[in-house]
């Protein structure tokens, strides 16, 4: 694994030896940075949500490529996560690692309005589960109106349930993963 764009491009990323971790594909985490540069067209001043996050490579390339502000959120390995992160320590800007688990962060005083968050569960965490994350996002108001929420699953996941006012816009799927991208439905939007 390696940081694939931005300030920290090239640099080799620690992978992990826990099997239970399953970082993002280098192909996959293109084709993720790739659509939300297209979306927003620069990333800086961004502040980016990174729950279930594994080793950190996600919430590494987006410090890498601008993002103000990354939390990431990792019950199991953070340490691991945190030793990614200092790979950027030169980026522009700043990061958090929490040791927790995702819902518990969620509904803490420490989450945010993010422009962007990325959950990357592990494949055994079941789709009731994920809509349970989506509403509390919802319900606290933790992503901003116009915002991406982007969730991996196995391709061949059966989908979850989004819950009213938030639906799925688009599926890109990588190999044996597929990233599902949504956010508040165009309805409830200001």
């Amino acid at each position: 694994m390696r940081i694939i764009s931005g300030s920290a491009k090239g640099k080799k990323l620690i992978s992990p030896e826990d099997e239970r971790v399953r970082p993002t594909s280098d192909r996959a985490r293109e084709g993720l940075f790739s659509s939300l540069e297209s979306a927003y067209g620069s990333l800086s001043e961004l502040l980016f949500l990174d729950l279930f996050a594994g080793s950190g490579a996600v919430g590494v390339e987006a410090l890498s490529r601008g993002v103000e502000v990354v939390h990431a959120v990792e019950e199991e390995v953070s340490e691991l996560a945190a030793s990614n992160f200092e790979l950027v320590n030169n980026a522009a800007g700043t990061y958090k690692v929490f040791k927790n688990r995702a819902k518990r962060f969620l509904e803490s005083e420490a989450a945010l309005k993010y422009d962007i968050i990325f959950m990357d569960p592990p494949y055994d965490v079941s789709n009731v589960e994920i809509t349970e994350l989506l509403t509390i996002i919802k319900e606290r108001n933790l992503i901003q109106p116009r915002g991406i929420i982007t969730i991996e699953r196995a391709s061949k996941s059966k989908p979850f349930e989004w819950p009213q006012g938030m639906e799925c816009e688009k599926v890109r799927s990588y190999g044996q993963g597929s990233m599902f991208y949504g956010g508040y439905s165009a309805s409830v939007l200001p």
